[in-house]
């Protein structure tokens, strides 16, 4: 308020701009901005068809056509709209059209290829695993496909890669969903606006994404990868994504060394990206020590180090030979990629049971990596020990907090209100699926890897060894939705579908 009583052009704004009717040209603008990047995805694969005489490249060329007009028209047509200050139902609608339509502009190349030859559930079931960085695949003869689809599905993940950290930085704490307050910065702080710093933030982490993506792929040449390989599997080892260019996946590469760098890199890439930022910036490696790391590398030590032990007795197997099938099969459940190094679901029903409880968990915030997230493990466990000496002292003052930040009560109340979203998503799609005639473990551990975005399931249809080509369509399209729910932290698409949201 300003002197006179009234409010001063400040307040007002952020008045405006918190209550103020959705400006559809603002959305328009952002998802054709989006497309035209996307278009520019869509032409590697048309040259990487183009030098092996592929016929498939009139497909992508023709796909990044349709994609490029679409894009370009919306632009045009709001490109006086178009302003960094962004509403708060602004940023819901942004975020959820956004991810829909790359999804469904992404589907083009799929529909149009003559091998596979796709249905539509196929098509958008196959984009939209790649661009949650999921991994599910209803493809198979994948040793034989022509380059450029193999390219694209590498592609559409570590695009959704690089699009699922700049939305858990930027736009998820200025939405307040999951808790993610706890994460904003200069670029999402509380007044309600993507300020500019945003691009010069979202420029460091994308170059942090590129410089580990050529480690990555160099590390796997040197290690004894083609390097059409090194390169797909550089693109889907940092989205956390677990597309592979060989139906066996890792499995195809003997070399145990392309096992422990697709480990490490795995790990690396479930690690919150702004911190690779801060050491650089900084020069200073201690950023690592953070609560949220260090508690996800001693659930992954204690988890390795069980099942190590497990595979061993139950397998006979040789010490290191069971360390880096674990560890290999553990990093990449947990980070969310999903890459396949034998079929776990063989190694008993310990091991089963516990690669199922891992599907819940997810990297750290601010990664690639997918599932309920460490620091939200680590919030309710605060939350529940807070309670507990609530419980036994009634008149005691806890506080708890978190990397020194104080866990409000808005935010341990958002935390448990994203977990119980998680479970009851996963029962409703595990009923829904089922009721399509698919068997209960099946539709289970399907909806579990969707809702998660981890990929591979349990048993001999979707398990490691297996994939979802063969189940009816409706259940695709159903994981398709679960895939973008669990990607979009689910109060980011439920608010947009409230009807309070349009009122």
């Amino acid at each position: 308020m300003s002197k006179t009583g009234k409010p001063d052009p400040v307040s007002r704004d952020i008045a405006l701009r918190r209550a103020g009717p959705i400006d559809p040209y603002r959305i328009f603008f952002v998802v054709g901005a989006l497309m035209l990047v996307l278009t520019l995805f869509m032409l590697p694969p048309m040259l990487a068809d183009l030098v092996v005489s592929n016929e498939d490249w009139k497909v992508f060329a023709g796909s990044a056509l349709i994609t490029g007009f679409a894009g370009l028209m919306l632009v045009l047509i709001s490109r006086d709209a178009w302003s960094e200050r962004v509403r708060l139902k602004e940023g819901f609608l942004l975020t959820v059209s956004s991810w829909l339509a790359i999804s469904l502009f992404g589907a083009i190349p799929y529909l149009f290829l003559q091998e596979p030859g796709m249905s539509f559930a196929d098509a958008w079931f196959e984009t939209v695993s790649g661009l949650t960085t999921t991994g599910s695949t209803v493809l198979s003869g994948l040793d034989r496909m022509a380059p450029g689809i193999l390219l694209w599905r590498s592609l559409t993940q570590w695009i959704g890669g690089v699009g699922i950290v700049v939305m858990a930085l930027i736009m998820l704490p200025f939405l307040k969903v999951g808790g993610m307050q706890l994460f904003q910065t200069e670029s999402s702080d509380r007044s309600d606006k993507i300020v500019p710093q945003a691009r010069q933030f979202i420029g460091f982490i994308a170059m942090t994404y590129v410089v580990l993506t050529i480690f990555c792929a160099l590390s796997y040449k040197a290690a004894g990868m083609r390097t059409f390989d090194a390169v797909n599997h550089a693109l889907t080892t940092l989205s956390t994504g677990g597309f592979s260019t060989h139906d066996a996946s890792m499995g195809f590469f003997t070399q145990p060394a392309i096992h422990w760098i697709a480990t490490v890199f795995m790990f690396l890439a479930s690690l919150p990206m702004v911190l690779y930022v801060r050491a650089v910036r900084e020069n200073n490696l201690f950023v690592f020590r953070d609560q949220q790391v260090l508690g996800f590398v001693r659930i992954l030590a204690v988890v390795i180090l069980i099942l190590t032990a497990w595979r061993m007795l139950s397998g006979h197997l040789p010490f290191l030979t069971a360390l880096r099938q674990v560890a290999f099969n553990v990093v990449g459940i947990v980070s969310t990629t999903g890459y396949a190094l034998g079929d776990f679901t063989t190694w008993g029903a310990f091991a089963i049971a516990g690669f199922f409880a891992l599907m819940f968990l997810g990297g750290c915030t601010g990664s690639t990596a997918g599932g309920m997230k460490i620091f939200r493990l680590q919030v309710m466990m605060l939350a529940t020990q807070a309670y507990l000496k609530k419980l036994a002292s009634p008149h005691r003052v806890v506080t708890i907090a978190y990397e020194g930040r104080a866990i409000t009560q808005e935010i341990a109340m958002s935390v448990f209100a994203f977990v119980s979203a998680l479970f009851a998503t996963v029962l409703l799609f595990s009923v829904l699926i089922a009721g399509l005639g698919v068997d209960f473990t099946t539709a289970i551990s399907a909806a579990v890897t969707a809702v998660t975005n981890v990929g591979p399931g349990i048993g001999n249809i979707i398990g490691p060894a297996g994939n979802f080509s063969t189940l009816p369509d409706a259940a695709k399209i159903l994981l398709g939705i679960a895939m973008l729910l669990g990607r979009l932290e689910f109060f980011t698409v439920l608010v947009v579908l409230s009807p309070n949201f349009w009122k």
